[in-house]
């Protein structure tokens, strides 16, 4: 009989040694899925799109930034740019639930407005930065106050450091 019970010992012993290494090896193996699924921080790319301008003097036909600029969003709340000085190149945020928007512009104190029309789509930038929109510029008006031509070099207004528009004024 101690005989047996000896045996039904060692027999729980090397049960209970093998559920402890099984259940070691199980956090082991889910700390180490954690710790590579888990990296927080690792968008390091531009998520917003903007349609960027640069401005040119028409005397000069080089890129020269305006002393003074400012451009409100016509019938929105905020300033996208106040008295800003210096600015190459302007960042212009379009609005992805509408397909038009419109900005007055003020160039060295000279008002004209702007309005773009462009379709929105969606673009996958990575799995770690998610989604953003990205718009497609179908064409656009402008009043000619201080601005004389609007030259349009790149349709899609993506993330990419790269000039839509050229202003000349």
């Amino acid at each position: 009989m101690r005989r047996f019970f000896i045996l039904l010992w060692l027999y729980r012993q090397k049960v209970m040694r093998n559920t402890f290494n099984i259940i070691s090896a199980v956090v082991v193996a889910c700390a180490l899925f954690l710790s590579v699924s888990c990296t927080p921080g690792s968008c390091f790319e531009e998520t917003n799109s903007y349609l960027k301008a640069t401005f040119y003097r028409t005397s000069q036909g080089k890129p020269v930034p305006p002393d003074s600029l400012s451009m409100y969003g016509i019938g929105k709340d905020s300033a996208v740019y106040k008295k800003a000085s210096r600015v190459q190149p302007a960042l212009i945020p379009l609005d992805p639930s509408a397909s038009a928007c419109g900005f007055l512009i003020r160039i060295n104190g000279v008002d004209d407005t702007v309005s773009f029309f462009y379709s929105t789509f969606t673009h996958l930038i990575s799995r770690e930065c998610g989604y953003t929109f990205f718009h497609d510029l179908d064409s656009l008006a402008y009043t000619r106050n201080i601005i004389d031509t609007i030259l349009i070099k790149f349709r899609t207004i993506s993330t990419f450091n790269e000039p839509n528009i050229f202003i000349y004024y």
